[in-house]
């Protein structure tokens, strides 16, 4: 399951978590942000129960990209115990990803 995040509820669904975060930074108008969702959303139920998975329209949401330094994107932001622990900037191969993610556990 996919979290909607933005500016209101993030700070919330971080604390919340129980386990570790992706938050995929991304915009309806990003070439790059469409080819790179499908393989959050894949991530996100071959992880289910392991890895909470959030998704932050940066067209809907200012305080939070700015606080992160969110220049480009896609950018994926990986949480661990509510602390930044790696970024990605672009989209990048399944094989590539899944490494990041199981460096979280």
């Amino acid at each position: 399951m996919v979290i909607e995040v933005n500016d209101k509820n993030f700070d919330e669904v971080l604390a919340a978590a129980k386990t570790p975060v992706m938050v995929d930074f991304w915009a309806v108008w990003c070439g790059p942000c469409r080819m790179l969702s499908p393989l959050v959303d894949e991530m996100a139920e071959k992880f289910d129960g392991r890895l909470t998975v959030a998704k932050c329209n940066v067209d809907d949401a200012a305080e939070v990209p700015s606080r992160y330094g969110i220049r480009n994107i896609p950018t994926l932001l990986f949480f661990k115990n509510g602390e930044l622990v790696d970024r990605t900037v672009g989209a990048l191969p399944k094989p590539e990803l899944e490494a990041k993610i199981n460096n979280l556990f």
